[in-house]
């Protein structure tokens, strides 16, 4: 504790960029990480890295549709909507379904 009472604030210029970055990835700027400059400039430093995350990624991938429904074909039976809009329910369609 006492080799952060000397430590420097963090600057409103770096809360504003991490508090984007929070929203870019998705994730949670803690406070603690807000109250030293050092380990504000480390948290920053690592979501920057990050790829950033998209509505994108939780859609299902085309081969995932492209197999799902051969299997539908197959079988008989349609692929429910709501697997078009979430690959973890396809992939659970998929695995239940093959």
């Amino acid at each position: 504790m006492e080799s952060n009472k000397h430590a420097l604030p963090a600057t409103p210029k770096q809360i504003a960029y991490a508090r984007s970055l929070a929203l870019r990835n998705r994730t949670l700027l803690p406070w603690e990480v807000q109250q030293d400059r050092r380990s504000l400039s480390a948290w920053i430093e690592a979501q920057a890295r990050l790829k950033p995350v998209s509505d994108m990624d939780q859609l299902p991938t085309s081969r995932q549709v492209a197999f799902a429904e051969k299997l539908a074909r197959i079988k008989r039976r349609a692929v429910p909507d709501e697997c078009f809009r979430d690959k973890g329910l396809m992939s659970k369609w998929i695995d239940g379904n093959k």
